[in-house]
């Protein structure tokens, strides 16, 4: 019975992995200098790892980007930012920022861990202000402007006043101002109107203090579509991880993907003519054709709106996927003749076969949202 209860709390498990995302740690390296290139030094570049590094292992992802000269990261809140803060991956002094507005009871961890802390309205301000003086500590803070995104940020006719009361406040700190554009692939047009409004903004507050503070507003299409917006920083994403924002943008770097996602065959079988697959029977085979079931499905992030349109590659060769996917299978018709065996690896999406930029367009979504379903009990494989 000891001996039992040793083995299972070990908990034993095999070795061979069902599905696996393949995270290259050559194509983040090679992707970041590409954008380290293409700013060349005008500007300091934040590497945002939220969400989990867009699926890809916010460590593993940061401790490598670090290697890469890397020191300022973006996070989506405060959660996030205390794990970065805290696995291990940075050795270095690094500027951890949580993009979304705090609630109150928030605000003492920033200053616990060290965050900074976005502010967008006079509410949050002065509870941070109370906060950081009740500890005797000073929080940094960074404002954001909303300039047209309509999400997140204090309007710019607002903007200044938040900025004052910050710099009267000697537990505030202000480390920072941005904005985030709305439609920053497409050069000019309203993102030349976000990028005025914010310039007016910085330019007076700059002047009215005698300050100056870091500005940041260029993400990942901006980098590529609008060198006036790059200020003082730069905030790359789905750029660091292999894809462009949009399909035409002034500028292409050749990023290389770093996630594949990959499965096994578990099972072959022949089916024949018109025998139906998957719920709903909305594929019929056309004749004597053999059906390989793969080991993933939606709850793995291969989306259900792929069904009966997308590809994969088995030994080389690709084959589509028919019948509705289902939540832990998918199934491919290998046709009349094949040379594919249970366990044979699938690439599902990756620097192989299809992109996850090819799968969003098939499912109707980006390649953001591809990268980021790739769900957790899919096993990090980093290579």
């Amino acid at each position: 019975m000891d001996k039992q209860k040793a083995v299972i709390s070990a908990r034993e498990i095999p070795a061979e992995n069902m599905t696996e995302a393949l995270i290259s740690m050559e194509h983040l390296a090679r992707n970041a200098r590409l954008i380290h290139e293409r700013v060349n030094g005008k500007a300091r570049i934040m590497g945002i790892v939220k969400a989990n590094a867009y699926g890809h292992n916010v460590h593993k992802v940061s401790e490598r980007l670090e290697a890469s000269g890397i020191h300022d990261f973006g996070v989506a809140n405060i959660h996030e930012a205390i794990e970065l803060k805290t696995g291990g991956a940075l050795k270095k002094p690094a500027t951890i920022l949580a993009f979304s507005s705090p609630l109150p009871s928030h605000i003492e961890y920033f200053l616990k861990y060290g965050i900074n802390l976005t502010l967008c309205d006079a509410a949050t301000l002065q509870a941070a202000n109370n906060i950081a003086a009740a500890h005797g500590k000073t929080l940094s803070v960074q404002v954001k402007v909303d300039t047209g995104m309509g999400r997140l940020g204090t309007f710019p006719a607002m903007a200044m006043e938040l900025l004052r009361e910050i710099d009267q406040s000697p537990h505030l700190e202000l480390n920072g101002i941005y904005t985030h554009f709305a439609e920053s692939a497409i050069p000019g047009g309203y993102t030349h109107q976000q990028l005025a409004a914010f310039k007016a903004l910085t330019d007076e507050y700059e002047h009215a203090s005698g300050k100056t503070v870091c500005k940041h507003a260029a993400n990942s299409g901006a980098i590529l579509s609008a060198e006036e917006s790059w200020f003082d920083m730069v905030r790359p994403g789905i750029l660091l991880y292999g894809y462009h924002p949009a399909k035409a943008t002034p500028c292409r770097l050749d990023v290389k993907p770093v996630m594949q996602l990959e499965s096994k065959v578990i099972f072959i079988k022949q089916v024949s003519a018109g025998k139906t697959i998957s719920y709903n029977r909305t594929w019929a085979a056309p004749g004597a054709h053999y059906i390989a079931t793969i080991a993933a499905g939606y709850a793995d992030g291969y989306s259900r709106a792929l069904s009966s349109r997308a590809t994969v590659v088995i030994n080389g060769k690709p084959y589509p996927q028919v019948g509705i996917v289902t939540m832990d299978q998918i199934m491919v018709d290998l046709g009349t003749e094949h040379n594919v065996n249970v366990g044979d690896t699938v690439t599902l999406f990756g620097w192989e076969g299809a992109s996850a930029s090819d799968l969003a367009d098939l499912a109707g979504t980006i390649s953001y949202e591809t990268l980021c379903s790739v769900s957790s009990r899919v096993k990090r494989v980093f290579l």
